[in-house]
């Protein structure tokens, strides 16, 4: 005799089974999630390149710097740490806490720049924020870096003043063996024009934090000056330097930078192209950037790549961006002297970046900023924040990507578009703004009560006033350099939707107070 099989019994007993390996499959799909990006790979004209998540779950990384002794990445982290990504097994291990970082919205542990010489003394160069009493100082300290990679000997080089934003900042060592620090202009008026400041400038310094006797200013640290807020410093094998630059509303940045020369800021921003900003030049030299945005798309960090690795972005500058979100190759001339193509990888898919690292074997790492003080729509994601590698292959598994050309932004006259473009980032496609930093929008008296004070803010801006009865840390920029319709339409857009139902701006209130 044999036993029958009780069907219902084996359905359940399949049903349990099933059931039991659930969390299972489901750890495995996780895993799986978690080792590869949804996209797997770039197409370039000729090239393809596989795109890798080499360590997440990461706190705001600033700057990535590569230890060629050690075959690892160190990285900042805004909140004070450095850490260290070993490039064989993908380990990610604490260096060090400098303890006096003081962080806040963009204050923290900023750039970094390891010099690491053969049969010499490797030092790490530090730009942080600190805060005694009630004033913030940006700092430059230089430490002695091991073979072991382990740090020692912190020396203060510089201390300047600080500010709850525009601190900037990079730094790097060039081809000279010299020091350049890109510092931030403080959030002053004044700083960046007065060339007695260090604020606001390009500083150049010996090794041991001296002043260079080569110099263009006798006995100072000033190599070049009128800069708003720094986030980009590279180098190209020549020594030619080059900047990113925020903006205000308008006229990011990219700059190339030469010894005693005047960058314009605030007497003029970006490309010289006002009547005012024309009258200005007449009179006071100032050197043009070599690309600029407006839209702005909030340029941070910055690296130069000179590999045949990959042909297609030989001799380009490679660039995060965080308001954008996305990275931007842009293609040098022979000379280095220009910018003379522009594509656009990623946008929107990855969040917003941070910083760019080439190593000499061609590879391309970069990192995201997704839990940062200010995160955009669908961010962050679970495994944010993220340091990621682009790297030439033969084989795709998944999706692949092709890099976009940059556009250049029509005339718009929709409402939408232009918030999208002008106003999203701070105030969020939502309109709920920011807590204690960007107000919200909806159903704000400013916003749907009488129309005048809304457009004298748009036209003018607004900062250290409270709004509502609330005093907001961000500033709102001027956007007078908009079109009348421009304006009126940003401004009907805010006030009919978002909760909001307030009646149209009218054209005649907009040029009252032009």
């Amino acid at each position: 005799m044999y036993n029958q099989v009780n069907p219902r019994m084996m359905k359940r007993k399949i049903y349990i089974c099933f059931a039991a390996i659930l969390p299972f499959l489901s750890s495995c799909l996780q895993q799986r999630e978690k080792e590869q990006p949804i996209i797997s790979a770039v197409q370039l004209d000729k090239s393809i390149l596989s795109l890798t998540r080499e360590a997440t779950n990461l706190h705001v990384p600033w700057d990535l710097q590569f230890d060629q002794l050690n075959n690892a990445i160190i990285f900042s982290e805004i909140g004070g740490t450095i850490r260290r990504l070993n490039l064989t097994d993908k380990t990610v291990t604490l260096i060090d806490s400098i303890e006096d970082v003081y962080h806040q919205r963009t204050l923290g542990l900023l750039g970094m720049a390891l010099y690491q010489p053969k049969n010499e003394q490797a030092y790490l160069y530090l730009s942080y924020t600190s805060k005694k009493d009630s004033t913030i100082y940006s700092n430059l300290f230089r430490y002695n870096y091991s073979t072991k990679g382990t740090l020692s000997e912190p020396k203060l080089l510089l201390q300047i003043p600080g500010n709850t934003g525009h601190n900037g900042s990079r730094v790097i060592v060039s081809t000279d063996k010299k020091v350049y620090w890109a510092t931030g202009d403080a959030a002053s008026d004044t700083f960046a024009q007065d060339s007695t400041s260090l604020n606001g400038k390009i500083l150049r310094l010996e090794l041991d934090g001296s002043i260079p006797d080569d110099n263009p200013i006798k006995n100072s640290y000033v190599y070049a000056w009128g800069f708003r807020n720094m986030q980009g410093l590279c180098h190209s094998p020549s020594g030619i330097l080059y900047t990113s630059e925020h903006g205000d509303a308008i006229e990011d940045e990219v700059n190339l930078i030469k010894p005693l020369k005047n960058y314009g800021w605030p007497l003029i921003e970006g490309m010289i192209d006002t009547e005012k900003e024309k009258a200005t030049a007449a009179i006071l030299p100032i050197q043009e950037p070599i690309k600029s945005w407006t839209p702005v798309i909030a340029p941070s960090g910055m690296a130069y790549y000179g590999s045949t690795m990959i042909p297609e972005w030989n001799n380009s500058l490679i660039l995060a961006t965080l308001k954008n979100q996305s990275l931007r190759i842009l293609k040098l001339s022979a000379d280095g002297g220009k910018i003379i193509d522009e594509q656009v990888l990623f946008k929107d898919q990855l969040g917003r970046l941070r910083s760019v690292l080439t190593l000499p074997n061609g590879d391309v790492y970069f990192c995201s900023s997704n839990r940062d003080w200010n995160p955009q729509k669908g961010f962050p994601k679970p495994e944010d924040d993220a340091i990621y590698r682009l790297r030439v292959t033969d084989q795709v598994n998944g999706p692949v990507i092709r890099p976009e050309k940059a556009q250049v932004l029509a005339q718009i006259k929709d409402g939408k578009a232009l918030y999208e473009s002008y106003c999203a980032s701070c105030h969020k496609s939502d309109g709920k703004g920011l807590d204690k930093t960007f107000p919200t929008l909806s159903k704000s008296a400013l916003v749907i009560g009488d129309e005048k004070p809304l457009l004298h803010v748009l036209l003018h801006g607004l900062q250290d006033k409270p709004i509502n009865g609330v005093r907001y840390e961000g500033a709102m920029p001027n956007f007078a350099f908009l079109k009348d319709e421009e304006v009126i339409a940003i401004a009907d857009y805010i006030r009919q939707n978002f909760d909001n139902s307030a009646p149209p701006i009218s054209l005649k209130s907009l040029t009252s107070i032009r």
